[in-house]
């Protein structure tokens, strides 16, 4: 296959993989990280391509293997697994102000709990504790810990609610 034709095949294809690597690693430099480096191991097997009965499948099977072994690799310390790559820089004053009202509202909330479910809040959702590692700090059975986030997170919810419905200050 020469360059003519490789092109005519990863041109229409390159778009489509970047999105499917997008769908992996949800970074946009990674998956554009990713697919240029499935384009390079396409060039490399560029002879072999005519060989598939479906080389785009191939392609997108490279892409998935690809993007898999990057996220089991230590470069996934560096990746984020969350759908949060928009940043909204210009964020208005009246948003950043809504923001930090909401958190010490919740804070706030979060303070009227019982102390075993303030620790578990913090431990679970603010440090990211896994449910052993609070059993452990908390010498809790792990059954215990999941009751107690649940209570903790439904008195939470219901309050939000309350507040958000009623207007109801907290302080």
């Amino acid at each position: 296959m020469n360059e003519n034709e490789y092109l005519a095949l990863v041109d229409p294809l390159k778009h489509k993989l970047f999105r499917f690597a997008k769908r992996f690693l949800v970074s946009v430099e990674e998956a554009e990280d990713a697919t240029q480096d499935v384009l390079l191991k396409l060039w490399t097997h560029r002879d072999k391509l005519s060989h598939y009965k479906n080389p785009e499948a191939f392609a997108m099977t490279i892409t998935r293997n690809h993007c898999l072994d990057r996220l089991k690799s230590k470069q996934a310390n560096n990746l984020k697994i969350t759908h949060s790559n928009y940043q909204d820089n210009t964020a208005s004053l009246q948003h950043q102000i809504e923001t930090k009202d909401s958190v010490r509202l919740v804070e706030q909330l979060i303070e009227t709990l019982p102390k075993k479910q303030q620790l578990i809040i913090q431990l679970r959702d603010v440090e990211c504790y896994d449910f052993k590692e609070i059993s452990d700090v908390l010498d809790m059975s792990e059954t215990a810990v999941r009751v107690a986030l649940s209570r903790a997170r439904k008195t939470l919810r219901k309050q939000l609610i309350q507040v958000h419905n009623y207007g109801i200050k907290t302080s």
